[in-house]
Parts: C-alpha cells; structure tokens; sequence
C-alpha cells in the first residue's frame, strides 16, 4: 500500500487523466457513432457510402497511428499548440465512434424488417420510424455489446500515455523516477482496470435487469 499512500498525488492525477479520457472520449464516440450509425442505416445511398468509409477508414487503422496524427500532426496543420489530453480524448473518441457505430447498426437489424415497413406504411417518416418503433427495440439487444465497447475504451486511454498524457498507463514511468518498484505498481494499476471493469459489468447487468422487468 505504500506505493499508493506515499504517491496519492501521482495517482490521483494519473486516475483523473484516464477518467477524463474514457468520458470525454466515450461522449463523442456516441455521439458520433450514433450519427454514423444512422447514416449507415440511412435510405440515402450518399450518406452510406460516406459511412461506410468512415467506419472502414477509421476502424481498420491502428488506434496508435490515430493518436499519433492528433498529437503531432494536428497541430502542425492548426499551427497552434493544443493540449495534450484534448487532443487525445478527441482520438479516442473518433476511434470509437466506428465502433459504437457498427453495434447501433448490428442492434436494428436485429429488429424485424416488417415492423419498420409497417411503421412507414402509416406513412412515418425515417427519423420517425428508428425513433419511436425500431431503436426503443434495438437499444435492449445493444446494451452487451456497446458495454463491450466501453470497456475497450477503457483498456485503450493507456495508448494516451505514449504521447504525454498522465494516465494510469503511465503512471509506472513517473512512480519509477521516484524510486517505486515498477512491478508493484504495474499490479496496481492492474487491480484498479479491473475494479472498473467489474464496476462496468454491473453497470451492464442493472440496466439488463431494470429493461427486462419493464418488459
């Protein structure tokens, strides 16, 4: 426990970092992956073609090299400094985005076809038939999957820590020059992942729980 009490400065800052990281990024990535979700679904052959080659794109490209654009390249092009974290949180959530995305999709098409045909058959618009019949169905079937997400999400605020951002992925380096046992603190930062995975999980299980009963 010394490793944490005699640091609790390093490690508050360190868990702040990686929370700012996983809400910030996981903010953006549903709210854009909300938007390209619905453009992949979109009856409009434009808007899914600019989908799927967002998703494509993005998705297929290591989160690494994505990070490395926005740190370095970014503000090259912006010829302003931004900070680190911003830029990173940005990252993180564009990567994402093509995820959450692609779970949005995979969850209405678990919706029958017939129950959308038969919404615009009373003469619903798009945006009304995925608001009010199909994704109040699809968000239940979404709910493990997109948890799955998050706490990939998660595990990935550590690829931050390559590009001078304080996060629990690197605490170990700065705990080091302070002359901390790097394995001990390796197990640390190892319990706390975990801990918030499992808090995750029940997050995930609760809300199963609470929409099942509503059935």
């Amino acid at each position: 426990m010394g490793v944490i009490t005699d640091n609790v400065d390093l490690w508050g800052l360190a868990l702040g970092g990686t929370l700012v990281l996983f809400f910030g990024g996981g903010v953006i990535a549903l709210v854009l992956g909300f938007v390209v979700g619905a453009m992949r679904l979109s009856p409009i052959p434009a808007a899914r073609a600019v989908g799927a080659v967002y998703v494509n794109w993005v998705r297929n490209t290591p989160l690494t090299l994505v990070m490395f654009f926005f740190a370095f390249c970014l503000p090259i092009l912006l010829r302003q400094r931004v900070d680190a974290i911003l830029l990173a949180t940005i990252a993180l959530g564009i990567y994402t985005a093509t995820y959450v995305a692609e779970t949005i999709r995979s969850g209405v098409n678990t919706v029958p076809v017939g129950q959308a045909e038969a919404a615009r058959a009373l003469g619903l618009t798009f945006g009304q038939v995925m608001t009010l019949v199909v994704l109040p169905q699809a968000t239940r079937s979404v709910v493990p999957p997109m948890m799955s997400v998050f706490i990939a999400l998660l595990k990935n605020t550590t690829v931050a820590a390559g590009f001078s951002v304080l996060n629990l992925g690197s605490v170990r380096s700065n705990l080091s020059e302070r002359g901390e046992n790097q394995l001990v603190v390796l197990l640390w930062v190892m319990v706390i992942f975990v801990a918030m995975v499992l808090l995750l999980a029940w997050l995930q299980r609760a809300i199963e729980r609470r929409w099942r009963v509503a059935r």
